[in-house]
């Protein structure tokens, strides 16, 4: 034991060294410990999320619409620097993420360091962190509902208390009923922004306010895993707000539009002090392959890469907003890789029966109605798609 530990330290002071001034936890011994691990299994196993849904579907699924990734897979920059990166891939990746990190920093402009930023395995270690560490003492974990629930409903399984606050009549997050329902007892405001289930986006400039306002209170941590695919992130994210000083966390995922899903690779921008406090959760950037380092750096803000993953995830979206058109069904629109739309039938039977035809799809109860959402996949997927959606519909 006292072997892993002292190497646990070097790796540390190494990466520190590296110029990696966030990436390595003080406590990763304290994720190691059974109970919590116990507690986050016991989490998930009672959560319907889009893990258990792929681990019970069928394989091969003709159409693999269950958890909003980019069916169009990485760049083909990120598949050769992973080939390239096989060489090197004995040795820790330290010069590559404090690469990648310098990259992060240098394209969210002045205001920004490596300081701000700490990197993981996708952006679900963060989330967790996040649970663990704001909802200390019992505080209240507040968000809308529906929505990405992996936060708070970890939260639950510590100490925290989770505050579901109902959409508006156009399945946007309320700002104003969750900013009423901060108190003394708050301990975090979690948005998440496209909102999934419902890929719905909030007023830029409103949500800035609320988030000025806001976090002179309690913290708001702003998860932007859908934001490439908006016409204008840089217009859309809240990066500004942890420019201007405000107690604001930002997430970003390489595992949507980069596709990276599998891959793994996420991180959060905030005040240093915030992201100090939550390293002590993680393990940090040292969870990050080698391989997954250089596709991350080889494909960031690959732009011409980035517009054609959109044009076609556009397309296949129009041509799925015409099938549910045609058998009579509405929708929410959408502002992100996935849509949701009203059933007419009950929400379980309903994906069952998509499974039995080799499509998978996941079901919510939103305002006592089930509803459907669909992934946004490859053409032939959203053909199949159609296929089974008019033997049941």
């Amino acid at each position: 034991m006292a072997n892993s530990i002292n190497r646990r330290n070097w790796i540390r002071s190494s990466a520190l060294m590296a110029g990696g001034v966030a990436f390595f936890s003080g406590s990763i011994s304290k994720l190691a410990a059974m109970p919590i691990v116990r507690r986050i299994n016991n989490a998930t196993s009672k959560r319907i999320t889009d893990q258990t849904v792929i681990l019970d579907a069928p394989t091969p699924l003709k159409a693999r619409l269950l958890a909003n990734e980019n069916p169009f897979g990485p760049s083909a920059a990120a598949k050769k620097a992973i080939a390239d990166a096989m060489d090197t891939s004995y040795q820790y990746a330290f010069s590559a993420i404090s690469q990648l990190s310098g990259k992060i920093a240098e394209y969210e402009g002045e205001g920004i360091s490596k300081r701000n930023i700490l990197m993981d395995a996708g952006s679900s270690p963060l989330l967790l962190a996040a649970a663990m560490h704001f909802s200390k003492g019992g505080k209240n974990i507040i968000t809308g509902d529906p929505s990405y629930d992996d936060l708070p409903s970890h939260a639950q399984h510590f100490e925290g208390k989770w505050v579901k606050v109902p959409l508006t009549a156009d399945y946007k997050l309320d700002l104003d009923a969750m900013e009423a329902k901060i108190d003394d007892n708050a301990g975090l405001v979690y948005i998440c922004n496209p909102n999934n289930p419902t890929a719905t986006v909030v007023d830029t400039a409103k949500l800035k306010a609320f988030c000025e306002r806001v976090s002179k209170k309690v913290p708001v941590f702003v998860d932007e895993a859908y934001i490439d695919y908006l016409p204008d992130p840089q217009a859309t994210t809240l990066i500004s707000a942890v420019k201007a000083g405000q107690n604001v966390i930002v997430a970003r995922t390489f595992s949507k539009l980069y596709g990276f899903a599998g891959l793994r690779c996420g991180y959060i921008v905030g005040q240093p002090e915030l992201v100090r406090a939550l390293s002590a959760y993680t393990s940090g950037a040292f969870a990050i392959s080698a391989t997954t380092a250089a596709a991350a750096i080889a494909s960031y803000q690959e732009k011409p890469y980035m517009e054609d993953a959109v044009k076609k995830m556009v397309a296949s979206k129009e041509y799925l907003y015409s099938v549910l058109k045609k058998e009579g069904y509405t929708y929410i629109p959408s502002s992100a890789n996935f849509v949701m739309f009203p059933l007419k039938m009950d929400g379980g039977k309903f994906v069952g029966e998509m499974m039995k035809r080799g499509v998978g799809v996941r079901s919510w109860k939103m305002n006592n109605q089930d509803w459907c959402r669909v992934s946004i996949g490859r053409m032939d997927e959203m053909e199949a798609f159609a296929e089974a959606f008019k033997q049941i519909s």
